[in-house]
C-alpha cells in the first residue's frame, strides 16, 4: 500500500443515527447508547483497514493530540441551488455573493448545536483551543486516553507500510455520545505527511541549462515579470485593490523572501505580505514532509510568495495562512474572507472530501480556489493526493513555455512531462457536470466520463524557474507549485477589472472555463496545447489529461472572465 493510500476519500456516507450494537468492538464501543456515527467514514487509514499496517503497541495514553470537530452545513441543497445561480450569467443572482456572515446564517450549524459541541468536548475532558466565527469547527486537544474514551476508539501506534517511521490511527471509526451529528473529526491520524509540489531538476538532467530564449534570471531561468509578460504582456491590470492568500503547512524565513529578490535580481513589488497563523501556529519553517523540523526548507513558500505577487504586482495585500490542519486553514480563510483567490501547492496532510462544504463556502462567498495538481505524471492510487481530483476546486498542470526572449511574449507551449492529471475511481467523485459538456470528454483525451477528470487549465512549471531557500538560492527548480501562483495572480487581475467594471469577483472558476472550452471563441481565450505527455495521457487539440484546455492568453481571457454576464 502507498503512502498516499490513505487519502482514498470516499464521498460522505449515508448517517447511521440512533442506537448502535458496538458490544464486539472493544470496552470503549461497549458502553455507547444513542451514538452517532460520523458522516465521513475515512478516519481508519486504508493501510489499516485492510492490514497492511502492523500495530505495533497503543499509543502512550498521556499524550496530547489536536483535533478539529467538524460540523455538517445546513440546508445544502438549498446551498446548492444556490451556487448554481450565482454562476448562471442569465440569473439575476448572477455573481452576487454571500458576506461569510449571511453563509454562517443560512448554511452553518445553529449556534445552539455548536454550543453542544463545546460543551460535549468539555464534559469529555477536552480542551477547546479554537472556536470559528462560521460555527464550523471546534478545535480540541485532549490526551489520549481521554480521545479514546470520548471517540469510543483505541488509538495506536502503526508500522507505515512503506516509509520508515511509525503513524497513529484510531483501530476504528469513531462514534460520539453528542445528540449532534458531525461530519469528520481532523487530526485523528498522521499516516500522510504534508508534501509541497516543488521539484528540483533531477539529477540525470543537472548538466542542462534552461534554454537561451528563455527567462531573464540566472541561467535563463524565468522570473516572475518573464512569466507576466509571457501571459499577460504589458497591460496596465497590476492587482490594485485586491487581497490575494496563499495556503502552506508551513512557515518561512522573511530574509528568504528579500534573499529571493537579491540573487535572482528581479523587482520586488513590494506587496505586503502579512502572515495569518491558525489556531496557535509558531509559524516557523517545519518541514512537515519529513519531519526534520531542525532546519528549514522553504523554497515552496518563497516562490509561492514571489510568483503570485510577480504576476499581479499591485495588490493590496497577499494573506499567508499557516497552520498544521488543511480543515482549520482553509475554514479560517472562509471565514475571513478577505482574500477573493486563494492558491495552494500542497497536498497530503488531513486534506479530504470533509473539506468540500468549505470550497462550497468559497463559492458563495465569490473566493477563487485554485490547487496545484501534483508533479507524478498521471495519477495513480500511490501519486496522487488530496485535494486534486475534488469537483468543487481548480486543478491546475504544468507546462514548459517558450518565450521571444528574457521578458518577452508567448512563443509556444508543450505540456510539462510531469504535470499530474487523470482520474481515479478511488478519489470518490463522480464526474462533475462542466466536464459533461459536449466537447470535453472524447476518444481523443482518453477521460473518463464516469470520474472527474484533472486538470483544468495549465501555466509554466517545467524545471526552468529560481526560488530561494534557508539562505540560498535554487535553479532549475520547477512544478505546478509554480503554475498555481501564477494563475492565481491572472485571477486577481480580473477581480480588478471586475472591480472597476462595478461586477463581482470571478469566484469559482470552473464554470466560466468548461463554457469557454466548449464554446467558438475557444481558441482566443486559451493557448490549445497539443504535444507533449505525463505518461498515462497526451495532450491534444481541446481538453486533455496533461494540461487542461491550455494556458490563458491574459487580456482575451481575464475579458471573458469578466464579461461573461
Amino acid at each position: 500500500m502507498s503512502k498516499l493510500s490513505r487519502l482514498r476519500r470516499a464521498l460522505p456516507a449515508l448517517v447511521i443515527a440512533g442506537a448502535l450494537s458496538l458490544g464486539a468492538q472493544g470496552s470503549y464501543a461497549s458502553a455507547t447508547h444513542g451514538a452517532f456515527s460520523l458522516l465521513t467514514q475515512d478516519h481508519v487509514p486504508t493501510a489499516v483497514r485492510y492490514g497492511q499496517a502492523v500495530s505495533t503497541q497503543t499509543l502512550d495514553a498521556t499524550r496530547q493530540l489536536k483535533l478539529g470537530l467538524v460540523l455538517p452545513l445546513r440546508n445544502e441543497t438549498e446551498l446548492d441551488g444556490l451556487i448554481g445561480q450565482l454562476y448562471d450569467p442569465s440569473s439575476p443572482l448572477y455573481h452576487h455573493y454571500l458576506s461569510s456572515k449571511e453563509f454562517t446564517a443560512r448554511f452553518e450549524p445553529s449556534q445552539a448545536d455548536y454550543q453542544k459541541v463545546v460543551v460535549w468536548a468539555k464534559a469529555n475532558n477536552l480542551k477547546i483551543t479554537a472556536t470559528t466565527a462560521n460555527r464550523h469547527i471546534v478545535d480540541v486537544q485532549g490526551s489520549v486516553n481521554d480521545i479514546n474514551r470520548a471517540l469510543h476508539v483505541t488509538m495506536r501506534q502503526y508500522q507505515h507500510p512503506t516509509e520508515n517511521r511509525k503513524f497513529f490511527a484510531p483501530d476504528r471509526e469513531p462514534t460520539l455520545d453528542l445528540g449532534v451529528q458531525l461530519l469528520h473529526i481532523n487530526g485523528l491520524d498522521n499516516y500522510v505527511r504534508p508534501f509541497n509540489h516543488m521539484r528540483h531538476r533531477p539529477a540525470s538532467q543537472q548538466g542542462m541549462v534552461a534554454r537561451a530564449s528563455g527567462g531573464s534570471g540566472p541561467s535563463g531561468n524565468f522570473l516572475p515579470s518573464d512569466i507576466r509578460a509571457a501571459y499577460y504582456g504589458s497591460g496596465s491590470l497590476d492587482g490594485t485593490g485586491v487581497t490575494a492568500a496563499i495556503f502552506s503547512y508551513d512557515g518561512y524565513q522573511t530574509s528568504d523572501l528579500s534573499g529571493y529578490y537579491t540573487a535572482t535580481g528581479a523587482t520586488d513589488p513590494g506587496v505586503p505580505v502579512n502572515n495569518v497563523l491558525v489556531n496557535g501556529y509558531s509559524g516557523a519553517c517545519t518541514n512537515p514532509s519529513t519531519g526534520a523540523s531542525s532546519s528549514c526548507s522553504d523554497g515552496e513558500q518563497i516562490l509561492d510568495i514571489a510568483n503570485l505577487a510577480g504576476m499581479a504586482p499591485g495588490l493590496t495585500q497577499i494573506l499567508f495562512y499557516e497552520g498544521t490542519s488543511a480543515g482549520d486553514i482553509l475554514n479560517q480563510m472562509a471565514s475571513d474572507n478577505k482574500a477573493s483567490v486563494i492558491t495552494s501547492s500542497w497536498g497530503g496532510g488531513d486534506f479530504g472530501s470533509s473539506d468540500d462544504s468549505i470550497y462550497k463556502e468559497f463559492q458563495a462567498q465569490g473566493q477563487t480556489f485554485v490547487n496545484a495538481s501534483g508533479d507524478a505524471g498521471s495519477y495513480t492510487t500511490s501519486n496522487w493526493a488530496a485535494p486534486s481530483l475534488d469537483p468543487y476546486i481548480t486543478d491546475v498542470g504544468a507546462t514548459d513555455l517558450t518565450t521571444s526572449g528574457p521578458g518577452g511574449s508567448w512563443v509556444s507551449e508543450t505540456a510539462w512531462s510531469d504535470s499530474s492529471g487523470g482520474f481515479l475511481s478511488s478519489a470518490g467523485y463522480a464526474i462533475p457536470s462542466y466536464q459533461q459538456l459536449a466537447g470535453v470528454i472524447n476518444s481523443s483525451n482518453g477521460g473518463s466520463t464516469q470520474y472527474r477528470n484533472d486538470p483544468d487549465i495549465a501555466l509554466e512549471g517545467n524545471f526552468d524557474n529560481p526560488t530561494y531557500s534557508n539562505g540560498q538560492l535554487e535553479t532549475g527548480v520547477g512544478g505546478t507549485s509554480y503554475a498555481a501562483p501564477r494563475l492565481a495572480g491572472v485571477i486577481a487581475l480580473a477581480n480588478q477589472q471586475a472591480a472597476a467594471d462595478g461586477k463581482g469577483n470571478i469566484g469559482f472558476l470552473n464554470t466560466a472555463l468548461y463554457n469557454f472550452g466548449t464554446g467558438s471563441n475557444y481558441h482566443s481565450y486559451f493557448h490549445d496545447i497539443t504535444s507533449g505527455s505525463n505518461g498515462g495521457f497526451n495532450a491534444v487539440a481541446g481538453y486533455d489529461l496533461v494540461t487542461g484546455w491550455g494556458s490563458p492568453v491574459g487580456p482575451a481571457f481575464i475579458s471573458a472572465l469578466v464579461g461573461t454576464k
